[in-house]
Order: structure tokens, then sequence, then C-alpha cells
């Protein structure tokens, strides 16, 4: 005879029993093995939001990931990852399990932009060191692992327009090859106000970046950010709570630009991925 119990949301523990001539006598408990929910593929680039019992540890890519109280996790899909990859999942008192998730190829085409400043695509040694210099302090902020789930929100456009740059392509800068594409680029007029996608915190705000001009990051929790670049103008601060659809700056064509435009990026600690498809997930 099998008897089946639920233990939580996500967890079944399975007994079996053995019977004795006349005495039903439960056999030592099977090995108790913690279930998670998460797709079973996903896209280069993508965000993946996975469950499983609270208090269980995950592990991906190298990395302790954070679970959430109520089990809820999320990792990000590098721009050039292929086959099948493991999540692995283990608490206290279950059998460890591992998940794969069959990762999904995409086509990168090339874009061919014209008429950027020459500086920004083959800098100067003292420009190379400032640029670097700034990248690092953009960096530094997406170490971040706060407990915050605002990744959990229902993300919505920070501006309305045409998509004129897509994540992941390859660029060719004034006839040089440059990293492919880290966002996605959205054109709208200068001055249009840029709302915040999700609720989040304030972990960069700088004005004047060589590369980026103006440059702010919101943090959204569990390491997952977006970066808006290229702003005319910054309406919030360090350490500000920006809730979703409020202001947070304008679309402007500062740094390395060759019309106004909006540059959304996100990340998933220092992996990028593709915001438009955290629209299209959410």
């Amino acid at each position: 005879m099998a008897r089946r119990s639920l233990i939580g949301p996500a967890l079944v523990l399975l007994a079996a029993c053995s019977s004795a001539p006349r005495v039903a006598t439960p056999a030592p408990a099977a090995a108790k093995r913690v279930q998670v929910q998460m797709p079973a593929s996903a896209s280069q680039g993508a965000l993946v939001i996975g469950r499983t019992t609270p208090g269980a540890h995950v592990h991906y890519a190298g990395r302790d990931v954070r679970v959430a109280p109520d089990g809820h996790f999320a990792i990000g899909i590098a721009r050039d990852a292929s086959g099948v990859v493991p999540v692995s999942v283990d608490a206290a008192g279950f059998a460890p399990t591992t998940a794969k998730l069959a990762i999904t190829p995409r086509d990168w085409p090339i874009e061919r932009i014209a008429g950027v400043p020459p500086a920004t695509v083959n800098p100067p040694p003292e420009i190379a060191a400032r640029i670097q210099a700034e990248q690092a302090r953009v960096s530094a902020v997406r170490t971040r692992d706060d407990e915050r789930l605002d990744f959990l929100q229902r993300f919505q456009w920070p501006v309305q327009g045409r998509i004129s740059g897509r994540f992941g392509n390859q660029r060719i800068y004034n006839g040089s090859a440059g990293a492919p594409h880290s966002g996605m680029d959205i054109a709208a007029a200068q001055g249009t106000p840029i709302q915040a996608p999700a609720a989040g915190t304030v972990t960069f705000a700088d004005p004047d970046l060589y590369l980026t001009g103006g440059t702010v990051v919101l943090d959204h929790g569990h390491g997952v950010s977006s970066n808006f670049l290229h702003l005319s103008r910054i309406d919030v601060h360090v350490g500000d709570r920006v809730e979703q659809g409020q202001v947070i700056g304008a679309v402007g064509m500062t740094g390395r630009a060759t019309g106004p435009h909006l540059h959304w990026g996100m990340n998933w600690f220092d992996v990028r991925i593709d915001p438009l498809l955290v629209l299209d997930t959410h």
C-alpha cells in the first residue's frame, strides 16, 4: 500500500510501505527530492524565472542564486549560451535535483552604423582609460543581490517608439567591428519622458559618461537591473525608490549616439539579457 502526502506547494514526499504476514509495517521512507518549476527551454538572452521549495539552494553558472521566501528565483541566459545547461537545487533533508534547461539559439544580424564620432570608436589612450573607469563603476552596481522582488512585475515599455537597434546584433561602427549590441534602442523625440518599466532602486545616475552619456541604472532585485543610456535629463538620484511608471529622465542623444533614442539594457548581474524578451514573457 502506498501513501502520498503533500508538503508545501512544490514538494511531494513518497513513502512506501511493506506488509508483514500479519501486521503492516512501514518501510523506510524513500529519498525526498526537491522539485523545481521552470521552463524546459529558454532563448539566448532570456530572463528565466523559476520557483522551488522555500529554503532551497539554487546553483547556476557557478553562482549561488538567491531564492525568495516564497521560492521564486531568477537566472539570466547569456547571448552566447548554447546546448543544455544544468540548474542544481538542494535543501536540507532532501535529495538534490538538477533541472535541464535547453537553450534556444537565435540569429544575430549585423547592424552597420555610420556617422559615429571617431573618438568614440577608436578612442585615444586617455579617453580609453576614462571609458574603462566609467564602465567599472557601472559594473560594480550590477553586483548587488537585493532581496526585493520587483523583477516579478509585468514590465512595460519605458517609452513608445520604433525599435531602431536590437539586443545581441553585431555592430559595425564607421566600418569597424564593435561589441554586440547590449540592449534595445527605441527611437523617440528628444526630451520624451522615460518611465520606469518596473519598480526598483536607483543604483547609478551620471549625466556625462563618455560612451553612454546620461546613464541611469535601476535595480529590480535578485541581480536583475535595467540601464537607460543617452539621456538628456536625469530626474532621479542614487538611492531613490522608483515605482513602475515613474519618470526617471528624458530621451536624448548624449554619448555615442547619432540621433535621439533610448537605449534600454537589462542585466542579470554581469549577464546581459534582452529587454524585449522580458516584455514578451511578463
